[in-house]
């Protein structure tokens, strides 16, 4: 069951934490992120999954900055979240999807028990300007059944900005 605005709301500050927090972004049954000011690009032609990828930030300008087709381009969100009891799941906005542009490649399931900033997968089909503070795409919460062990992953939990791929860190076993 996917959780209400209004039942969001309910458990804010306890189980679901939006920080910072506005309540116009506030949906019928989800909650608005936007769009922080930094994004990184991969430099490297060909990626690696058995090593680190170099990386390089850009920062959006207040004009924008236009995005180019065949780019990944990393963003991260400006609230930070934490989740407990219910399991996250991001989406873009249908006003963003209809400008061609990807909030994320696969990366919309969240589990139970992340904390951190949302890492976005951002991709274009055409040339489009962005701005930072756009909100760019909506939270939304499901209720989980059964028992469940909270997510405590040392790749990604408790990050402090845009996380690049650390797959690598899976060869390490």
């Amino acid at each position: 069951m996917i959780l209400s605005g209004l039942e969001i709301k309910k458990h804010l500050g306890d189980e679901i934490i939006i920080d910072p927090y506005d309540e116009r972004l506030l949906n019928p049954n989800s909650y608005n992120l936007r769009l922080h000011n930094e994004l990184l690009i991969y430099e490297d032609d060909v990626l690696d999954m058995k090593k680190p990828n170099k990386t390089r930030t850009l920062i959006i300008p207040k004009g924008g900055l236009v995005l180019e087709p065949g780019r990944l381009y990393l963003g991260r969100t400006v609230e930070y979240t934490r989740t407990e009891n219910y399991v996250p799941m991001l989406e873009g906005r249908s006003s963003i999807g209809r400008l061609g542009l990807y909030v994320h490649v696969t990366a919309g399931f969240g589990d139970v028990g992340f904390s951190g900033y949302w890492t976005l997968e951002i991709q274009c089909i055409q040339p489009v300007r962005i701005y930072s503070g756009v909100e760019i795409c909506q939270i939304y919460y499901h209720s989980i059944e059964g028992e469940y062990e909270r997510y405590n992953s040392g790749k990604y939990q408790n990050n402090t900005g845009i996380q690049p791929s650390l797959l690598y860190k899976d060869f390490e076993r």
